[in-house]
């Protein structure tokens, strides 16, 4: 390298970086800006899908005012995704990192999705039964991760599957596995699925209406606090997404 491009390269790197909080400071604007006319189109929606002040006549008004009503929680998770990256790329989150336990975590995920479980006829087998390993990680954090992953688990497993939690502790770390059926996916894909804003669908998003942002924050945000995301496809008929965070 030559000196000049050596001196170069700081002023580059500054460079990169002020583009990038540019970047940041205008999503996490654009965001603030849209969910107050959100706030307002979610309400009024739902008073006119219900009729609040009597009936609207026609009664497709009322089946139009409820498919406003959903896209606009649509997009309202969307702009919330986007402020929630934006939050997690400029390291602007306190994290109270201490002991959790991982199975009391768990159960808890694992509830706030029983209709869905029990809907999709699917079977939730986590091992070890009795006690998983305590981590070091944020209460609140913890359980955003443990809810994309479930929650991604859920929806695109088949109808009657098994979908398998597991953890194994170590010296430094833990390892909590997700498994789910899923088709076989390209590594490549694998990755992409790991990085928010990449273009183009992939198998687990296809299926559904979101903007596939899920992994990427559960991604971040296991690196936020001291940990990392990965995920395999290791028989090319599960997929894995295994946790990986400092024991307690």
């Amino acid at each position: 390298m030559t000196p000049a491009a050596r001196r170069a390269s700081p002023q580059t790197a500054r460079a990169a970086a002020v583009s990038q909080e540019q970047a940041r400071s205008f999503l996490r604007m654009a965001a603030h800006e849209l969910r107050t006319p959100l706030n307002s189109i979610l309400g009024f929606s739902e008073i006119l899908a219900r009729e609040l002040y009597g009936p609207l006549g026609a009664p497709q008004y009322r089946e139009y005012a409820g498919i406003i009503h959903e896209s606009g929680q649509r997009l309202l998770k969307l702009v919330n995704q986007v402020m929630e990256i934006a939050r997690l790329e400029s390291g602007s989150i306190d994290w109270d990192l201490r002991a959790e336990a991982l199975d009391q975590a768990v159960e808890d995920v694992v509830a706030t999705f029983g209709q869905e479980i029990g809907a999709r006829r699917l079977a939730i087998e986590i091992s070890p039964a009795k006690t998983l390993p305590r981590v070091t990680a944020d209460p609140r954090g913890l359980r955003t991760v443990l809810s994309g992953l479930i929650h991604n688990a859920v929806v695109f497993s088949p109808e009657g599957s098994t979908v398998r939690i597991s953890a194994v502790g170590g010296r430094a770390t833990v390892d909590l596995a997700i498994e789910n059926e899923a088709e076989k996916i390209d590594p490549a894909e694998l990755a992409r699925l790991m990085k928010p804003f990449v273009q183009g669908q992939s198998a687990l998003t296809r299926a559904t209406e979101g903007a596939g942002l899920g992994l990427p924050i559960c991604a971040l945000t296991c690196r936020a606090m001291g940990g990392r995301l990965i995920l395999s496809n290791p028989t090319g008929r599960r997929l894995r997404a295994t946790v990986q965070l400092p024991t307690a």
